[in-house]
């Protein structure tokens, strides 16, 4: 492994000081959960947890949080993420790539409109219907 100049280092460590921001619940009202149980890594769910971390970044959602639990139960239709987000019912969305990811944020955290043709949990009928008000 080549050596890092101090300038490489420092601008790892602040890339890295970034990413862990993210994932500090501290402050945030909002939150998505990524399944990272073994069904979901093998349906590419860390592509899919990547993915909403840029997409917070690029839309400066810093009272948003990303963080991880294991399997949901819904292995047929991983990757799965749960979005908590406060107005909005919990609500787990499943068959989530990264164009999915991109759109929930799109759609769910900054317009508050629910996704519904990948939810898979939670919400009934109506509320899907209804977009989530």
């Amino acid at each position: 492994m080549a050596k890092m100049t101090l300038q490489e280092l420092r601008k790892l460590r602040d890339s890295k000081k970034t990413e862990i921001q993210k994932r500090d619940l501290s402050g945030k009202e909002t939150q998505i959960i990524v399944g990272m149980g073994t069904c979901g890594i093998a349906a590419g769910a860390k592509n899919v947890l990547d993915t909403f971390l840029t997409q917070l970044e690029i839309h400066n959602l810093n009272s948003v949080v990303v963080t991880q639990t294991g399997c949901m139960g819904l292995c047929y239709v991983e990757p799965t993420i749960e979005v908590i987000a406060p107005g909005m019912p919990s609500v787990i969305y499943g068959k989530v790539d990264a164009e999915v990811a991109k759109k929930i944020v799109e759609e769910h955290i900054i317009h508050k409109r629910m996704v519904s043709e990948h939810v898979f949990d939670r919400p009934s009928v109506d509320i899907i219907k209804d977009g989530g008000k």
